[in-house]
């Protein structure tokens, strides 16, 4: 028998969390090359070497440099077992990024150096507040020019409203930074100038602050400059607590560089250190699971189809809440409503898969999924059949009917429509009685519709005709008297369609032109979402 608690406290799941191009892709390559996970890192930007980052894996994002959807990856560091979500930091792709965080015990911030806190930065920020994650906070790019690391701080405080601890602190002037002091160990750490891009562990030299070697290859100002602001924060600055950082109310702050690694590996070992293990797990009936309650229970936060073109397999991500999950092991599926056997269990570094035999809270696992599985399901023990709360969702605010290019091809172009409708990439209507051979697909960001193209030609083999509606807001429509639908007042610059679940909805132009409906049809409810969803 496991010691369940023991393999829970070495567990850690976390997403990282930014605004695009503030290097959160290199970052998680980074803690895998420390990892021993890769030996050599292959960054989003070296495209002429054709090499890629390992988290990135599907052709669209090598090709565009982004990340649009979700990786889970595993690896082991000093006896930990950490689980990285990697999340795409566009805007377009929130829902998945949000989703993803529902699976995660604490996230990492990452902030670009020289542009501070960025608008995706404050969205993601506040879903992580609201959950109360414990937020640790990463100052990246400190390789190139970055504004002072005090005015930064400030930053965090005024527009995040959260108090910022730095763990460690720059040693530089203007931007051309040379290594980190740990305040914690009291330590300098210099590192040699790098040749490889960042590709290879950085070599670094640390010692004492008064250590005369080290003073002397800082030189004498940046030293003086250093003694000043260290004795400014003791001073000045916020006191360590840890009860304040498990509540997100205080965030250890972090400086370095994933591109050149220098800071990385000090930031992995003390967030290993104090960031906490899998945590309780709400339920929809308002009580929480505990992880180490030994009956088994999770949840699923993401679907992705082909993620191996040459199997064209569909994979359901679950996070583990309690229990040891055992190979082959039978689980009650909650919304479907019977017992399933779970195959071909796999852990991920990106493409890369384990078959595993058996996972513990905290974890992230992948199970082959053939079709059953919708993103929020809970599976559990036989006897048990609890349910974990809702997954949010996003009401769509672009939309686009949608029909395939060739009649030829209408059998894949459906199963690719459907498929992604699963994953959550894009919500589905449809219109009644109109004997168009179409579907209406609704997304948050108009990336979303590229990516909905790019993937149903490279995956699917069915191109599709695209023609973008005029309407911005989406309203699901609630009455007791089916008569009212059909007489929907006021609907003269809008659209029906009906939902995946049948349920009517109204497409409009705009907030203006849903007031108009809302005056003309007091008897009719409309809801942002459906009635067994919550809205984020």
């Amino acid at each position: 028998m496991h010691n369940l608690k023991t393999k829970i406290e070495k567990r850690r799941t976390f997403a990282i969390i930014s605004h695009p191009d503030a290097g959160k892709t290199t970052l998680t390559e980074k803690l895998l090359l420390y990892g021993g996970a890769i030996h050599l890192a292959g960054t989003v930007k070296a495209r002429k070497s054709n090499k890629h980052a390992v988290s990135d894996w599907m052709e669209i994002e090598k090709q565009r440099g982004i990340s649009v959807t979700s990786s889970v990856l595993q690896f082991d560091y000093d006896g930990y077992r950490v689980n990285i979500l990697d999340t795409p930091g566009h805007q377009d792709f929130s829902e998945d990024t949000y989703r993803t965080l529902l699976a995660a015990d604490s996230a990492v911030m990452l902030i670009d150096a020289a542009k501070g806190v960025e608008e995706q930065t404050k969205k993601l920020f506040w879903v992580c507040h609201r959950r109360h994650l414990p937020i640790f906070t990463f100052v990246n790019k400190l390789d190139r020019y970055g504004r002072n690391p005090f005015d930064l701080m400030d930053e965090l405080e005024k527009v995040l409203g959260i108090r910022a601890f730095p763990m460690n602190w720059p040693i530089g002037i203007d931007g051309n930074y040379i290594g980190v002091y740990d305040r914690i160990k009291k330590q300098v750490e210099l590192f040699e100038s790098d040749k490889s891009h960042g590709s290879k562990q950085l070599k670094s030299y640390s010692g004492s602050l008064h250590d005369e070697v080290l003073i002397k290859a800082m030189g004498q100002e940046n030293y003086e400059n250093l003694c000043n602001d260290i004795e400014l924060l003791d001073m000045a600055g916020n006191e360590f607590e840890l009860n304040k950082v498990v509540t997100g109310e205080l965030s250890p702050l972090f400086f370095g560089s994933a591109m050149t690694n220098f800071g990385v590996r000090a930031f992995l070992e003390k967030f290993l250190e104090l960031s906490p293990p899998p945590q309780k797990r709400l339920l929809k009936s308002g009580e929480y699971i505990e992880p180490e309650n030994e009956e088994f229970s999770a949840f699923i936060f993401k679907i992705q189809a082909n993620m191996n073109p040459a199997h064209r397999d569909r994979i359901s991500f679950m996070r583990i809440c309690s229990g040891v999950f055992s190979k082959g092991m039978s689980v009650y599926h909650v919304q479907g409503k019977k017992t399933i056997k779970l195959s071909q269990p796999q852990q991920f570094l990106a493409q890369e898969r384990t078959i595993i035999e058996e996972a513990f809270p905290g974890d992230i696992i992948g199970v082959f999924d053939p079709g059953i599985f919708s993103i929020g399901d809970t599976v559990c023990s036989e006897a048990w059949k609890i349910q974990f709360e809702d997954m949010p969702v996003f009401p769509p605010e672009i939309f686009a009917r949608v029909q395939p290019k060739n009649s030829l091809k209408r059998k894949q172009f459906t199963k690719g429509i459907m498929q992604l409708a699963q994953e959550g990439a894009i919500q589905v209507f449809e219109q009644k009685d109109t004997g168009l051979e179409s579907f209406i697909v609704g997304v948050v960001g108009s990336l979303q519709l590229e990516v909905l193209e790019y993937r149903l030609i490279n995956e699917y083999g069915a191109e599709l005709a695209m023609n973008q509606l005029p309407y911005s807001v989406a309203r699901w429509i609630y009455t007791d008297k089916s008569c009212s639908i059909e007489n929907l007042k006021g609907l003269d610059n809008g659209m029906l369609v009906y939902d995946k679940n049948n349920s009517p909805v109204i497409l409009i132009n705009n907030e203006w032109s849903l007031g108009w409906i809302l005056d003309r049809n007091p008897d009719i409810e409309f809801r942002l979402v459906p009635s067994e969803a919550k809205r984020i």
